[in-house]
């Protein structure tokens, strides 16, 4: 089978293979396309929690992009750990020479297991530069708070730390709500046109490691074959949420999702 498009994954490596480019590599080939990347940092991890980083320079992360697009094209790229200010710049500077138009970014900051990924000044970077530049942005609950320095208790919250964003230069938001504490788990779609909350039903288990990286991996394949931003990103929280029930239970700690749960890569174009 011909792969459906193209993916340009750059995000950091997960040595433990439930989250960063393992994870974004088995999103991309279950769902059907083919997956490239750029390999940001190498983790040193397992289920438990991060042993230690290991960074890779900008001017080798910036090489990974360009020679690689300027033989394959890519379709849509997912950009996921970007952990210092230089790395970002040399992302942005990249992105400009290759000019690919459909740009997922996971704004990863903080490990499953508590330990942060990226140093203040990229923080600050990514909010005055880089989120103008993508699709969209998925922050989840805590990495939203960072980004808009307002607490998120409710569901106006997150509809009103969206609007920040987009208020701040992003052109469309995905808030993920899965922590907070409800039954369903609800996230937000937001641009300057709509809103539109995103309803899967909550299922109770640790094992959710690399679940945002799967979904904004998700998300960028669904969107380089040709779903609207909207429909890619429902398709993705329920293939998300099928990976999920699964329930591997891999590790001691917060283990991985299934990205191979087959119920839902069959109907995944429906």
């Amino acid at each position: 089978m011909k792969p459906k498009s193209k993916i340009l994954i750059i995000a950091g490596s997960d040595s433990s293979g439930g989250a960063g480019i393992q994870a974004d590599i088995k999103t991309v080939t279950a769902l059907g396309s083919y997956a490239m990347t750029a390999i940001t940092a190498v983790t040193i991890q397992n289920t438990t929690g991060v042993k230690s980083i290991v960074t890779i320079k900008p001017k080798e992360i910036s090489n990974q992009i360009e020679f690689t697009s300027k033989d394959i094209k890519p379709d849509a790229i997912k950009i996921g750990m970007l952990h210092s200010s230089n790395v970002i710049r040399s992302v942005i500077s990249s992105l400009n020479n290759i000019k690919i138009k459909k740009i997922i970014l996971d704004p990863v900051m903080i490990a499953k297991g508590g330990a942060k990924l990226i140093d203040n000044k990229a923080i600050k970077l990514l909010k005055n530069s880089l989120i103008k530049k993508v699709s969209l942005i998925t922050p989840n609950i805590p990495e939203a708070e960072v980004l808009t320095n307002i607490k998120i208790k409710t569901r106006g919250d997150m509809i009103y730390a969206a609007s920040i964003l987009i208020r701040m230069g992003a052109k469309n938001v995905l808030i993920k709500g899965g922590h907070l504490n409800s039954k369903f788990v609800e996230d937000i779609f937001v641009n300057k046109n709509e809103i539109r909350i995103i309803k899967n039903k909550r299922i109770t288990t640790k094992n959710t490691h690399g679940t945002g990286c799967t979904l904004s991996t998700a998300i960028a394949t669904f969107f380089s074959c040709g779903k609207t931003l909207k429909k890619s990103c429902e398709l993705a929280t329920k293939y998300v949420n099928s990976a999920i029930g699964s329930n591997l239970n891999y590790g001691k700690g917060h283990g991985p999702i299934n990205h191979l749960s087959s119920s839902f890569i069959e109907k995944k174009f429906r």
